[in-house]
């Protein structure tokens, strides 16, 4: 087993969590409360803290380390191109951006043929923005849809297609014009109060009617699957629907692929379950297994036509950045060699027996959903009121939560998992075992007993 301790260095008594702290922020979090873990390394499906601790990663971080930790083919990649050339500006071509640029051709949902590349999936997300608005200015269809169990990124375009309490906690700072929210295809909580599939899918024929009367929609913003709102995974007529409404309207489509791509659902990208082609792809983290910051940005050739005689007003400093772009032509190979799509439906439906288990067991959970290596495991006080231990405003308000609650205590037992408000995100990297999805169940299903002890019996 590979151990990793901290190392000394010139902090002194303080120590490196005390220093972060006093000295950084905490994201989307009050600061007092925040006592972050000292990580020293990671290897395969594993981290390790200073104490030499290892802890089973069961959410690939932040669902990005989809190669898991210490892939030498994506860290050999970024050395010899800083050693060869480690920055230039994005005015310049460069054979690294040439070669990611084809690779994603192959790879990509049928259709996309530009890329922009930026560093984050919020940046990603921005720029789709600002590509239909510009495309659209002349006819003043500027207004954009988005769902409002959704999340989309931190900056003005993309905390306002947000829909979350992320955007909430913003709102008075940073809310701008031009944008609208509909439903989620969220099954288990119908917005409409209604069952699949009696409901005719009525979640996506209400986008039709939005689209009639609100008038001016240039865009539809959506993740194919829902990310930390719940692994939300759609009705099979829900996207095929969703796209054959804005074909009609005029509209373009955007899938968010920022956590739901690179074999994360068991296909390269979430929209190739059901055969749909967005009009333009936004993703980031597993494109480089988050080794470095990069994302993509991918359109069809309509948007790209038109800005062959129309000024595109956009741009980073760190745009098409070579470390970047090494990073994503090396995490295409590996995914490739290795077979890892194929390997995330196979295992994907392991690891979904596997969590149903857990609800045959368990009082407190209310639903498991997913698709691949992608999962969510909702919990309740009462299941057949689906009451939540939790609500937005309690997360807001640093209320301690149910799913924390459960999370730490798979923490003491080495297993991380990714808590929201009433779910966990369950999903491993793409190498992991079917072993180390024992271990993960295992570790959740004692833990889960804490939320158990607090479920209304009737």
């Amino acid at each position: 087993m590979i151990c990793y301790m901290q190392e000394s260095s010139h902090i002194g008594s303080k120590g490196v969590s005390d220093v972060a702290r006093e000295l950084t922020f905490g994201t989307w979090r009050k600061q007092s409360s925040w006592r972050p873990l000292v990580v020293t390394g990671a290897e395969g499906v594993y981290f390790f803290d200073d104490a030499g601790k290892k802890y089973l990663d069961f959410s690939s971080q932040l669902m990005c380390s989809n190669l898991g930790h210490g892939n030498r083919r994506v860290i050999e990649a970024i050395k010899s191109q800083a050693e060869k050339l480690a920055y230039v500006s994005p005015a310049y071509a460069t054979e690294v951006r040439a070669e990611l640029a084809l690779k994603l051709r192959e790879v990509l949902p049928g259709g996309l043929v530009k890329y922009f590349f930026g560093t984050s999936g919020t940046e990603a997300n921005e720029a789709a923005v600002k590509m239909i608005r510009m495309y659209y200015s002349r006819e003043g269809r500027t207004k954009i849809v988005s769902r409002f169990n959704s999340y989309h990124g931190s900056t003005a375009a993309s905390i306002n297609l947000t829909g979350d309490f992320r955007r909430m906690a913003v709102d008075a700072h940073t809310t701008l014009p031009g944008f609208v929210r509909i439903p989620d295809p969220y099954c288990y909580r119908c917005p409409f109060g209604l069952k699949y599939p009696e409901c005719g899918v009525a979640c996506a024929e209400y986008l039709e009617y939005v689209i009639r009367n609100e008038g001016n929609i240039g865009g539809v913003v959506v993740e194919p699957v829902t990310g930390t709102n719940g692994v939300i995974v759609p009705p099979k007529e829900y996207l095929p629907r969703i796209r054959e409404i804005t074909e009609d309207h005029g509209v373009f489509l955007v899938a968010d692929e920022v956590m739901s791509g690179w074999g994360r659902t068991g296909e390269w990208f979430a929209v190739d379950n059901w055969g749909v082609k967005p009009d333009i792809l936004t993703t980031a983290k597993g494109i480089t297994s988050a080794y470095v910051p990069l994302s993509l940005t991918a359109t069809n050739k309509e948007l790209a036509d038109y800005f062959e005689d129309n000024y595109f007003a956009h741009g980073h400093t760190y745009e098409a950045h070579p470390l970047t772009l090494a990073a994503g032509v090396a995490a295409i190979d590996e995914y490739r060699e290795r077979d890892l799509i194929r390997r995330s439906k196979k295992l994907g439906g392991y690891l979904g027996k596997r969590l149903g288990e857990l609800a045959e067991r368990h009082p407190s959970v209310g639903d498991v959903r997913g698709l691949g290596l992608f999962w969510a495991v909702e919990i309740v006080k009462d299941r057949e009121k689906k009451t939540p231990f939790n609500a937005y405003e309690d997360k807001l308000s640093g209320t301690p939560l149910m799913t924390d609650r459960v999370a730490s205590h798979m923490m003491k037992n080495g297993v991380y998992v990714n808590s929201w408000v009433s779910h966990f995100v369950v999903a491993p990297p793409l190498i992991v075992k079917e072993e180390e999805i024992d271990r993960g169940v295992e570790a959740f299903d004692e833990a889960l007993k804490i939320a158990d002890a607090e479920v209304t019996h009737a």
